[in-house]
């Protein structure tokens, strides 16, 4: 067989699309002033296809699939433009976000490389890039950071070192689980945990350097058992998780999508507010999302007291000068949202004691390793056994810090950028935040079956935050830590 081995997590990823569901994360840039086809063609040529997956065609085979070179790669198929037709009465944003969620359900080729950009030449005084690219080439760190490369003044991918060639019979199978289960658990992992004050960092580093292990023996038996106690803990919290709330947020998805989003809000105030209530800016924005999604609710006539909603938060698991090296290397983490807290306060310290909770959890870690088994089943065993998210779960949510100031393509500025990673089995909505440039921007992509105008979400957004700055600062000056 010619070409790579495609990891077992991102074979998973591969094989995940649904009728519902396709595993393509989606963005947007909007520039001004607007871009040409050619001067956009020249900068993917020059910085993008260095990256070789984008010239690669993802093969399924008997051993899960692999990664071959495209004989027939055309530019053309990859890079194409569109003109926006608008309804009476339609804004050109509201034009915009039809295409997006249009696309969000168009499957890419699978007969050629898997993505697409579409270019809006002309779009409110500049231009409009809709990105489209398989979950399984990368997660959205890594894509973010090929992104970048595309922006005025960004790098091209570091040299790849040549592989070894792949050992055949249980020579093979050792390596598959020290590089995919037994490397990424141990190195990567443990730089993720120490981020998050875990307590078994040391104990997976022992993990990725066995041969150092003899010499500290006592006190690495102690951490490991401390470790095996949370990761029996963990794996028990995952597995008992139970069903999420029934809201009208949750159901059976169709097979249409539609995306919303707003303008950017000032990062300096969600600052100001994170550090009046001595919370995070993760901490602040997830509130916001909690209380915009019981808003939502309330406004259709729905109860929310009492409610939560589990979301899906991705965790990198990756050092960030390795994101240029592709595939997925992250992991999950359910986070309760407390949709029926009225309070925009006691909502975001709610979120910030669930945060706290999750710090050191070896859950990023079990869900990379459910990822990296079901890339070893047959489809069937697969959609069964992740199955499991999509029962527990009501959306996916992301939340990247970006540059801080704006950046320039082709010359043009990139005035607010967006993007959505695919939900998996029947979730069906998906809440992006992303800081870029001095703002904040929230972005809403939802199946039109369980959520038919995911703008009337995205309206809700700005008041409960304008809400909690304005009772943030009613509190008397110092008595707000919660």
């Amino acid at each position: 067989m010619d070409g790579e081995r495609m990891s077992k997590v991102d074979t998973a990823w591969l094989r995940m699309d649904s009728p519902s569901n396709l595993m393509m994360i989606v963005g947007v840039w909007i520039l001004r002033p607007g871009i040409s086809l050619d001067a956009l063609s020249e900068r993917v040529r020059e910085r993008l296809l260095l990256y070789r997956r984008f010239t690669q065609i993802a093969r399924e085979d008997a051993a899960g699939a692999h990664w071959a070179d495209d004989p027939d790669f055309r530019m053309e198929r990859h890079l194409v433009t569109h003109r926006l037709t608008r309804q009476r009465g339609q804004t050109e944003q509201a034009a915009l976000q039809a295409r997006v969620g249009e696309l969000a359900m168009q499957s890419l080729d699978h007969e050629h490389p898997l993505w697409r950009f579409e270019l809006i030449e002309q779009y409110d005084g500049g231009s409009a890039l809709i990105a489209r690219i398989h979950h399984c080439i990368a997660d959205g760190i890594a894509l973010i950071s090929v992104m970048m490369s595309l922006v005025d003044g960004g790098n091209a991918p570091p040299q790849r070192k040549s592989r070894k060639a792949a050992k055949a019979g249980l020579d093979g199978a050792e390596d598959w689980l020290a590089d995919t289960l037994i490397r990424p658990f141990g190195d990567i992992t443990a730089k993720a945990l120490e981020a998050a004050g875990g307590g078994a960092a040391k104990s997976l580093s022992m993990l990725a350097a066995p041969q150092q292990s003899l010499s500290h023996t006592l006190g690495q038996a102690a951490d490991m058992a401390r470790m095996g106690g949370q990761l029996a803990s963990d794996l028990a919290a995952l597995a008992l998780m139970p069903d999420d709330s029934p809201t009208r947020l949750k159901g059976q998805p169709g097979s249409t999508k539609r995306v919303a989003w707003c303008q950017p809000i000032p990062l300096d105030e969600v600052k100001a507010i994170g550090k009046a209530l001595n919370c995070s800016v993760n901490d602040v924005l997830l509130g916001c999302v909690a209380g915009a999604l019981g808003a939502y609710l309330q406004r259709l006539g729905d109860e929310t007291r009492g409610q939560e909603i589990r979301a899906m938060v991705p965790i990198n698991l990756r050092p960030m000068e390795d994101a240029w090296k592709l595939g997925n290397r992250f992991g999950l983490v359910p986070l309760v949202l407390p949709i029926g807290v009225d309070n925009p306060i006691e909502r975001v310290f709610t979120v910030r004691s669930r945060m706290n909770s999750l710090k050191g959890s070896l859950q990023p870690l079990l869900t990379f390793g459910l990822l990296s088994v079901a890339g070893l089943l047959i489809k069937p065993a697969q959609d069964a056994m992740l199955s499991l998210f999509g029962r527990k779960t009501t959306a996916v949510m992301t939340n990247v810090p970006g540059p801080a100031t704006k950046l320039k393509v082709c010359g043009a500025t990139l005035e607010q950028t967006m993007f959505w990673v695919p939900q998996t089995g029947t979730v069906g909505l998906g809440v992006s935040i992303l800081s870029y440039g001095g703002g904040v921007q929230f972005g809403v992509i939802a199946d039109t079956a369980l959520c038919p105008d995911p703008q009337q979400i995205i309206d809700e957004f700005e008041p409960e935050f304008a809400r909690l700055l304005t009772v943030t600062l009613m509190l008397p000056w110092g008595e707000a830590k919660g």
